[in-house]
């Protein structure tokens, strides 16, 4: 029997669909891997990762940053694709070339699908911008790849070649990257002061998101948040245009949430829509930890007696 839903047919298969993750680590949570796997599992995929990059980072900025080597990468890759195949496949922070090479070749490989390209080309701590070869290598190896390519503004201008100022200028660099690397093209227009609306040019057409402007200075990963969600709903079935849709709602709700931590631009609540009895606090709950003796005491006993009950079972 095959799911329909939002003109998308899915065939039905018993377990979760699936998702991988290949970026940079964020020991403070609020990007790169961290943030994906986070996003992922609140959209309803089982979420994988590949490091490709350790950083120690926080709100406030990067203090270093240190590459896996190839072989490394490599293994990671294989490891995941060979027991436990994802349907859907997130990039993030990748610079050297020659780890680029290893993710198309292992992506190749696999025959892997639904791969959700955000082409991180600026980052402070590395000289405001990746180097040279790093974007010949992505523009080469896995733009070619890309089921979509999720720059923001500056960095579709580094893809096209154009000054991208406008929303007209947003249409003409999406038309050109599309048509030279064959993939679909999501520009993100969060930059813009006055507005949060997107671009998704795709097989030859335009497809405008708008979207309100959250007044929230907290914006730590929203780049991350949205092409994970994207790669989270592609893997669950839905088209390309329902999967930027739901991602970019999914990325509004969590910039609604006003969560504010971190002495810098903080990271965004993304399990605001996370509820259930393991999410809530012990005064939600209207619980508290056991402190009496009679208490835990009772619990011994409790268990005392089931271990019994089983062993009499076994006899």
């Amino acid at each position: 029997m095959d799911l329909i839903f939002e003109g998308v047919r899915m065939e039905e298969r018993k377990g979760m669909r699936t998702a991988l993750s290949i970026t940079g680590t964020d020991p403070c949570g609020g990007a790169g891997i961290q943030a994906d796997l986070k996003t992922m599992t609140m959209n309803g995929v089982y979420a994988m990762s590949v490091v490709t990059m350790l950083e120690a980072r926080n709100t406030t900025g990067i203090k270093g940053m240190m590459e896996i080597t190839p072989e490394f990468l490599q293994q990671q890759m294989d490891a995941v694709f060979e027991d436990i195949f994802p349907d859907a496949v997130k990039i993030g922070m990748v610079f050297s070339g020659s780890l680029i090479e290893v993710i198309a070749d292992r992506l190749r490989h696999y025959k892997a699908g639904n791969i959700v390209l955000d082409p991180v080309m600026a980052v402070s701590g590395r000289d405001g911008q990746a180097c040279e070869e790093g974007i010949a290598a992505m523009k080469k190896e896995l733009l070619p790849l890309a089921t979509v390519v999720t720059p923001n503004i500056p960095e579709s201008e580094i893809l096209s070649g154009m000054t991208v100022s406008n929303f007209r200028d947003m249409e003409k660099a999406a038309r050109h990257i599309s048509e030279t690397y064959g993939c679909a093209v999501l520009i993100k227009g969060g930059r813009r002061a006055q507005d949060a609306n997107d671009l998704l040019y795709v097989d030859g057409a335009s497809h405008w998101y708008t979207g309100r402007r959250i007044v929230n200075p907290n914006t730590y990963g929203t780049g991350c948040v949205l092409s994970g969600g994207i790669a989270a709903n592609l893997a669950k079935g839905y088209n390309l245009p329902a999967s930027v849709r739901r991602s970019k709602d999914y990325l509004t709700e969590a910039l609604t949430a006003m969560l504010d931590l971190g002495k810098g631009s903080g990271p965004l609540n993304l399990a605001f829509g996370l509820q259930g009895e393991y999410a809530k606090s012990a005064c939600e709950a209207n619980q508290t930890l056991p402190d009496s003796k009679n208490e835990l005491s009772g619990g011994r006993n409790e268990a005392k007696e089931l271990a019994l009950d089983w062993l009499d079972s076994r006899r």
